[in-house]
């Protein structure tokens, strides 16, 4: 008897309210250890509010979300223990511009007790190497192409060891050159299996790499299926008009 995998997030009729605004409705998604989900969607979907509500970075009016079996919506202790679990790089490098590459990584560790200073410098120089980067540990942000700087920001997500990562828009600020060095280095993270949710509407990454495709709109999750699926045989007009605007 085969089992099957571990829920890594499961999520219950989440839904979410900015004002009178309903960002996400009554979402439902259980994503399995180990898969790779890619989301997209128009502007203003809910995509990077459905992300931002695992690791609690925007909080939920209604539903559950678990992460690991840990439930967030208890709050308190769990959403801290929950958030050493789930890594993030967003749209914005977010690197302090005051540190350098190796110390901007050092710093999760560090703060939250995770490392001693030795332990801390010989992870952040490990996933340096990971991301391509090794040789910039030493420059400052300002020092790095855009490309560079993302790369950073993954490394440093990495750092923490986290069972899963999200990806919020990642190389949508980065000029088209840059584009691929990022993509790649997500492209050989998924490869060695690490949990992902990534928001991008980077088409070529998801057939490369996604289980499952999910495109969402007003704030619900319209289509999912496997990228063969999904790009091949739309079964919503609303995602076929989406997939011929990007194409």
């Amino acid at each position: 008897m085969t089992h099957s995998p571990k829920a890594a997030v499961e999520m219950r009729g989440v839904s979410k309210f900015f004002g009178a605004f309903q960002a996400l409705n009554a979402i439902d998604l259980t994503v399995a250890e180990g898969e790779r989900i890619v989301i997209c969607g128009p502007s203003g979907s809910g995509k990077s509010t459905l992300i931002r509500t695992i690791n609690q970075l925007e909080t939920i009016q209604q539903g559950t979300i678990k992460v690991d079996g840990t439930e967030l919506t208890a709050g308190g202790d769990n959403v801290a223990k929950v958030r050493r679990e789930v890594g993030m790089v967003f749209q914005q490098f977010n690197l302090f511009p005051h540190l350098t590459v190796l110390r901007n990584c050092m710093l999760a560790p560090l703060k939250t007790g995770r490392a001693t200073k030795a332990e801390a410098e010989a992870t952040a120089r490990k996933y340096l190497e990971r991301v391509k980067i090794p040789e910039q540990a030493d420059k400052y942000p300002a020092q790095l192409s855009g490309g560079q700087q993302q790369r950073v920001a993954i490394a440093r997500a990495l750092c923490m060891e986290p069972r899963i990562m999200l990806f919020d828009e990642p190389t949508s600020a980065l000029d088209p050159e840059m584009v691929k060095e990022v993509l790649d280095t997500m492209i050989d993270l998924a490869r060695e299996g690490m949990t992902m949710l990534c928001v991008t509407h980077e088409m070529g990454f998801a057939r490369a790499v996604a289980d499952r495709v999910i495109f969402m709109e007003s704030g619900a999750i319209i289509e999912e299926a496997p990228p063969e699926d999904f790009f091949g045989a739309p079964k919503s007009a609303r995602l076929r008009n989406f997939l011929g605007q990007i194409a």
